[in-house]
């Protein structure tokens, strides 16, 4: 039997270098691997690439690894809800490829599936097929790097040309996801919104490593129910049900609305 589990997250992420660049799984603060995270904080990996739908909270999700100054760069493309990250952007300590939710999505998807590149309208008329966006900010105001353009090519679809831009696929070293649970063989099953993104972390990591909510033995899961196989993941670890769970706004309506 192949079995996939670790003893602790710390022996999960112990082989993570500087400078590696890694996919963590996320849609806000839902399906946020905190564990992973914190693991990765505390043995000081710093230098860091990452790719992930947004960057958390100042002081939860992959928050508390930009307040410690661990990450060089985030690929992403929702990031109003941290101060320290626009602090960081805007003084030019950190730099950030923007990128249109969907396209993100999908290009994680193509790596995972060994797709080099693909075509999409989304973007096209704007900076990010033109280029320009601002990538690093030089600290007094200024733009030191911006993207560069991108190809734009027309294509026939549904009875009419229209332009398409060209977006590459996104591999990376390592994965961090969440999961409700999984198997000894890495097959995984995600709860409600933390199904956004985790899987596709998850595909495009060269190596994944899932924390997962509840550990079961191979053939208790049942297969149609299974949103990632096992082999998209190389390593899990059981961090119980207990596990700290954020809400970013938690809004209750009055009697009688």
């Amino acid at each position: 039997m192949i079995d996939k589990t670790v003893p602790s997250a710390a022996e999960a992420v112990a082989d993570i270098p500087d400078g590696a660049s890694i996919a963590v799984g996320g849609f806000g603060l839902s399906g946020n691997p905190i564990a992973l995270i914190e693991a990765l904080l505390a043995q000081g990996t710093t230098d860091l690439s990452v790719v992930s739908n947004n960057c958390g909270v100042d002081d939860w999700g992959l928050g508390v690894l930009l307040r410690a100054r661990r990450i060089r760069k985030m690929t992403s493309s929702y990031v109003g809800e941290n101060k320290e990250f626009e602090r960081q952007f805007l003084s030019g300590e950190l730099e950030l490829e923007l990128t249109p939710q969907g396209t993100l999505a999908e290009k994680l998807r193509a790596g995972g599936a060994g797709i080099a590149a693909f075509y999409t309208q989304t973007g096209v008329g704007t900076q990010v097929a033109e280029g320009g966006l601002p990538r690093r900010y030089d600290g007094s105001g200024g733009v030191a790097v911006a993207s560069a353009p991108k190809d734009v090519r027309r294509f026939d679809v549904d009875g009419r040309a229209r332009e398409f831009v060209l977006e590459e696929a996104i591999v990376t070293d390592f994965a961090l996801v969440h999961a409700l649970r999984g198997d000894r063989h890495g097959n995984l099953v995600f709860n409600k919104a933390a199904r956004n993104f985790n899987p596709l972390a998850a595909m495009a990591g060269r190596v994944c490593i899932a924390q997962v909510e509840e550990l079961v033995e191979p053939g208790e899961l049942e297969p149609d129910a299974v949103h990632l196989p096992g082999v998209f993941v190389h390593r899990l670890v059981e961090v119980g049900t207990g596990i700290e769970k954020r809400i970013e706004r938690r809004t209750v309506a009055t009697e009688g609305e």
